[in-house]
């Protein structure tokens, strides 16, 4: 993969790069990317990418390759802000996506959905028409729930790049839509986006927090009361280990300043 200039300021949490970004500015550099034609990703980061990338040194340099890297998570905020930026808010994935589409509805550019159960992809893109009425939706697919083989891979690119789809959201999880990115960042000619949850929020399938739980960082509280099979591990393990790591590197950077 050739390396690109980053475009923000960041600083590393945990050895994983974060911008120090905003709703606005990410929003305007996705499009920007798209109306130039450019190869590019996008990594909205969390606890959970945080603490996958520190287990995982491939993952790990995927995420600091990225063009982007959004703070997601109220955590990071709030550790960015105690390294010295002063954040004015986290740029949520799903909000996100919300103010890419509407900057894309504007222009015409083609959009792309990557990712999800097939009935979810199908209401999220139906949502999504009757939302923005001039939305270019050019492309979604639905991969099986398996590894590809080198010949569907194939046909899903060229599928892609048929489509002229400058956009692409790639709802497939953390750890795996960020290797999947990184893998095609070179072959497909859009602005690859990984959303982790928000295909099953704007489908309707999963409700999203409330606001307040959001703004206080509880938000996983809500998902795990909501998901508890799938997500207790993630949470109920990954959040208190980042909490611990994440006090002693503040505490050594603050030693060190």
């Amino acid at each position: 993969m050739v390396m690109k200039k980053k475009e923000a300021n960041n600083k590393n949490i945990l050895g994983m790069r974060v911008d120090t970004t905003s709703y606005r500015d990410a929003a305007r550099q996705i499009i920007k990317w798209a109306v130039s034609g450019e190869n590019r990703y996008v990594c909205v980061a969390n606890v959970h990418m945080v603490m996958e990338a520190y287990e995982d040194a491939t993952l790990r340099k995927i995420v600091n390759q990225a063009d982007l890297v959004v703070p997601d998570g109220m955590p990071l905020v709030w550790m960015l802000r105690r390294l010295g930026h002063s954040l004015e808010d986290r740029v949520y994935g799903p909000t996100l996506v919300l103010r890419v589409l509407e900057a894309a509805s504007r222009q015409c550019i083609p959009m792309g959905f990557y990712g999800g159960a097939p009935d979810v992809l199908a209401q999220l893109v139906k949502n999504i028409q009757n939302r923005y009425k001039n939305i270019q939706t050019a492309y979604r697919f639905s991969p099986p729930f398996r590894e590809l083989t080198p010949e569907e891979d194939k046909a899903i690119v060229q599928n892609i790049e048929a489509s002229q789809t400058r956009i692409l959201f790639v709802g497939l999880g953390c750890p795996k839509q960020e290797k999947w990115m990184a893998a095609h960042v070179d072959r497909i000619q859009a602005v690859m986006v990984g959303v982790g949850a928000a295909f099953d929020f704007h489908a309707g399938k999963i409700r999203q927090a409330p606001k307040l739980l959001q703004d206080y960082g509880m938000e996983w509280m809500f998902r795990l009361i909501i998901e508890p099979g799938r997500l207790w591990k993630r949470y109920l393990m990954n959040n208190p280990r980042f909490a611990v790591l994440a006090i002693k590197e503040l505490a050594r950077k603050n030693g060190e300043a």
